[in-house]
């Protein structure tokens, strides 16, 4: 399921990330400016539900009900940025996903979940992915979901610590009429996502 990232979130939230510090790091944006720190959490989620409620963004938390579980746990995060209507109607999309459920699909059912909220519900042309060259996980997602390379953009994102180069992906409706859902899986079924509130 994708929903939208809450305050309350933020004891497994913690959990999660520190046990993905290593696994995270070398992907991780970072703030070009001089001695800038990390965000409060609070400061973060309150920064992402203004940027959804003004239509420039959609925070989720990628969640999963594991067997015997009672709720949906927290296993990574994606978000669509840059939001932009008119003549463009396209977006950027990001994620992370917990390193100890790496390979088992999470990525691109996300991805695939929140392009097809973006092609059908916002009715967005076009979604775009920027992905470090090193970055083999996360080009095997692109990969699987059919997405174009669009050639290297060199020094795109702040990462780490510095300038990094990536690699963009695109896809426009056109290109999956049918849904990116049901063309990665073949169905629909399970299938949950919910708007951040205004």
């Amino acid at each position: 399921m994708l929903r939208p990232l809450s305050t309350s979130d933020r004891g497994e939230w913690d959990r999660v990330r520190y046990r993905n510090q290593q696994w995270l790091e070398p992907w991780e944006a970072s703030n070009p400016e001089p001695h800038a720190g990390a965000p409060s959490f609070r400061s973060f989620v309150r920064h992402m539900r203004e940027q959804a409620r003004a239509g420039q963004a959609l925070p989720w938390l990628i969640t999963e009900l594991a067997p015997g579980a009672r709720h949906q746990e927290l296993v990574g995060q994606l978000t669509v940025s840059g939001i932009t209507l008119g003549s463009s109607r396209s977006a950027t999309l990001g994620y992370w996903v917990d390193g100890d459920q790496a390979g088992r699909g999470i990525a691109p059912m996300a991805v695939a979940m929140a392009t097809d909220y973006c092609f059908q519900h916002l009715r967005l042309h076009r979604m775009e992915i920027n992905i470090r060259p090193e970055n083999a996980k996360s080009l095997r997602v692109v990969e699987k979901l059919g997405f174009r390379d669009e050639g290297l953009r060199e020094r795109l994102l702040h990462i780490d610590g510095r300038w990094a180069d990536h690699r963009s992906f695109a896809l426009t409706a056109e290109e999956v009429p049918e849904g990116l859902v049901r063309r990665f899986t073949g169905s629909e079924d399970g299938i949950t996502v919910r708007r951040a509130p205004r």
